[in-house]
């Protein structure tokens, strides 16, 4: 006879995401993980007085999603001006004044999520377009990908930026080409802005956007988010080991309801002493609520301010096509010697030559060190070059990739990510289906809060390529995949992707019992009825964490 189950769900479609039972209607768990799985007539037998139960009425049931790539410590913060969705200078300026005038007194104006393409004539924003709206209270706007500041002249003046100080501990200042004066525009903001280094100067500096007390609150925010979303494992891929105080602080607090992957930032100057750090770290962060462990790096920037690294110039740019932020021969090295240690790479990298860097860094790491299960994985993968598809399922990397972010009103034709690469280059955008049909493991994320945290629209954008609204033409439609091809991505293989799969990733008997019941069938409903869709009911270890209203 069968031991009474804790929680046991029935009258579902339960889509498993296991090839060995791929559906089911019912299952049972015990102590955080699935004891059985079957049909509903088979699942009283599991049922005994104190069993919790779920009727899920004929909804789909999935594995709990898996988002390998989101920011919830960086977050989306509501002391910042909001700028996401204004298109234009105009809207940016009308949105500081009404803050301005909301709260007079502030002593720094901060704005977060513009959009390059806001500013007229393709050009990069300066101080000049903030100084008429600001006046003497320093400013600093994040662009929508973090990975550019722009700075009024007060911010400047505050943060110590000159014609003769622009490699800033917070990024890099870009100097006018005719006067030699910084113009307030701040480049390679991600990559040392969000540093440990970089966060402890901007804190110095007196930028409340960087205290302590606002992390947390992005964090916590960016956490209840994940959960209502059905997202029951966070792959946060950024942090220093000063961050990890502030998951432990949410985990005291109750925030902490997915699951948590950390990785380590790795930025150029990283030393031997930190990499011992980095692993003492491992060792301490190990359990399945929350591990720390990868290392992230750079290879290139982003394609929007032209500092991705392509291998043709930018249309219209001269002789200009980027920059690696390593040479290849010391990258390929670097690699071989993390990989050597163990660790699992993730690394950023859009632009085609980028991508490439990467590819040859793992391809030299497997010849130095003897190929082993490593799983690096390139993330982003915005401009692939064909030649470079078949090499992702060759050498083991995941390709790590972002749906939403190719969408046409992002970065499609007029925008400009498809401005700057060029109509000619345009099938190399986020190919997904060439990838998946090459065997490579696609890992699906949201890169939250460049993007919406909801998997439903990344998996929306996934199939379909289209805008959110549904107006307009799908943008480079051949590599759209079908709705369980994205489903997979956003479970089965961001658990490979993550060494999970063992754990998560699909609904089988011995895993952890993670799962959501949705609202509608994402498998059967019509495309455009996918975005909406609601996490009913989420899961975690067996544990009922979230009911939507």
């Amino acid at each position: 006879m069968n031991h009474p189950a804790d929680l046991l769900l029935t009258g579902a479609r339960i889509h498993t995401v296991d090839p060995d039972l791929p559906e089911a209607e019912a299952l049972a768990v015990r102590d955080g993980r699935i004891v059985w799985i079957g049909p509903d007539d088979e699942a009283a037998a599991w049922a005994g007085p104190d069993t919790e139960r779920i009727d899920a009425a004929g909804r789909l049931v999935l594995p709990g999603f898996i988002d390998a790539h989101n920011h919830v410590r960086l977050g989306s913060d509501d002391a910042c001006v909001q700028l996401a969705g204004v298109t234009t200078l105009e809207g940016i300026h009308e949105r500081i004044l009404a803050r301005r005038e909301a709260d007079p007194d502030a002593e720094w104006i901060e704005a977060e999520a513009f959009d390059y393409s806001a500013i007229p004539d393709g050009r990069m924003p300066c101080a000049a377009d903030l100084d008429p709206v600001t006046g003497d209270t320093p400013a600093i706007v994040l662009s929508y990908d973090v990975h550019t500041a722009w700075l009024n002249t007060a911010a400047m003046h505050r943060l110590g930026v000159t014609r003769d100080r622009t490699d800033l501990p917070f990024g890099t200042a870009a100097l006018d080409p005719d006067t030699g004066e910084p113009t307030g525009f701040v480049k390679d903001f991600a990559v040392k802005g969000l540093s440990r280094e970089g966060h402890r100067a901007l804190r110095h500096l007196g930028v409340p956007w960087a205290s302590p007390d606002r992390q947390y609150g992005r964090l916590a925010k960016s956490l209840d988010d994940a959960i209502g979303y059905g997202i029951t494992t966070v792959v946060e891929p950024q942090n220093s080991l000063d961050d990890l105080a502030l998951y432990e602080r949410a985990r005291a607090e109750g925030r902490l309801r997915s699951r948590i992957v950390a990785a380590l930032f790795h930025p150029r100057g990283t030393t031997p002493q930190d990499l011992d750090d980095f692993e003492a770290a491992a060792r301490s962060y190990s359990g399945d609520r929350l591990r720390v462990g990868p290392l992230k790096l750079y290879i290139d920037d982003v394609v929007e301010p032209r500092t991705a690294a392509l291998l043709e110039p930018y249309t219209g740019c001269g002789a200009h096509r980027g920059e690696t932020f390593y040479p290849a021969e010391e990258f390929a090295e670097l690699l071989a010697g993390l990989d050597a240690r163990g660790f699992q790479c993730f690394v950023h990298a859009t632009g085609d030559r980028g991508i490439r860097t990467v590819l040859d860094a793992v391809e030299h790491a497997r010849a130095v060190n003897g190929p082993r299960d490593a799983r690096h994985q390139v993330v982003h993968v915005e401009c692939l070059d064909p030649a470079d598809v078949p090499r992702f399922e060759e050498l083991g990397v995941v390709a790590c990739m972002q749906p939403r972010h190719c969408a046409p009103e992002i970065a499609g034709p007029g925008k400009d990510w498809a401005e700057n690469v060029g109509e000619d280059r345009w099938h190399k955008a986020w190919p997904m289906r060439s990838l998946h049909e090459a065997g490579a493991v696609l890992a699906f994320s949201s890169d939250w809060n460049v993007a919406e945290m909801d998997p439903m629209i990344g998996i929306y954008t996934a199939v379909t390529r289209r805008s959110l609204s549904g107006d307009g033409p799908a943008w480079q439609p051949a590599e759209t995949v079908d709705v369980a091809t994205a489903v997979h991505g956003y479970t089965m293989g961001s658990a490979h992707a993550n060494f999970l799969e063992q754990e998560r990733g699909s609904l089988t008997v011995g895993k952890a019992a993670d799962f959501v019941v949705l609202s509608r069938d994402i498998l059967a409903v019509p495309v455009d009825e996918i975005p909406g869709t609601v996490a009913e009911t989420v899961v975690v270890a067996g544990e009922i964490v979230h009911r939507a209203p």
